[in-house]
């Protein structure tokens, strides 16, 4: 199965934690999305990513292959139970687009969150996953200063 992370599951050694078969496919961008806080984490206590509709911007991410048995575990970490009536995401068939080249669409599964009223903005850890992500797997550096600019409540 092929996933697509966009936020702290970017960050390679969580990601491994989380699913110990994920494999690197590449970097993608998810057309007319951006990122952004929508949710609160009683876990991290700071709010956490999203991927929200905007028909200007594309959302950069990260594309992994991970195997089945590993789906209810990363399920399980982005707080999705299938068939449960109200989870912290839900997780939907999208297609991306491999190095944001759109003659190379990948069918992907993304997780997007379930939006909360007023959540928190992340805190500086959280951020700093994000970050690490994105300059280890080298997304582009335009997007890469857009990250920087996020705001934290710490």
């Amino acid at each position: 199965m092929l996933t697509f992370a966009y936020g702290s599951n970017m960050e390679w050694e969580q990601m491994r934690e989380r699913c110990h078969s994920a494999r690197f496919v590449g970097i993608a961008a998810l057309p007319k999305h951006r990122l952004a806080f929508t949710r609160r984490s009683e876990n991290r206590g700071c709010g956490v990513a999203d991927a929200v509709p905007d028909e200007d911007r594309d959302l950069w991410g990260v594309v992994y292959e991970i195997d089945s048995q590993d789906v209810g575990s990363l399920d399980a970490s982005e707080g999705f139970r299938p068939g449960r009536a109200r989870n912290a995401y839900r997780r939907e068939e999208r297609q991306v687009f491999a190095d944001g080249d759109k003659s190379r669409p990948l069918t992907v599964f993304i997780y997007f969150a379930e939006p909360q009223g007023s959540p928190p903005p992340p805190n500086s850890k959280y951020k700093r996953l994000i970050l690490s992500g994105a300059r280890h797997w080298h997304l582009p550096d335009k997007y890469i200063h857009e990250l920087e600019q996020i705001e934290v409540a710490d």
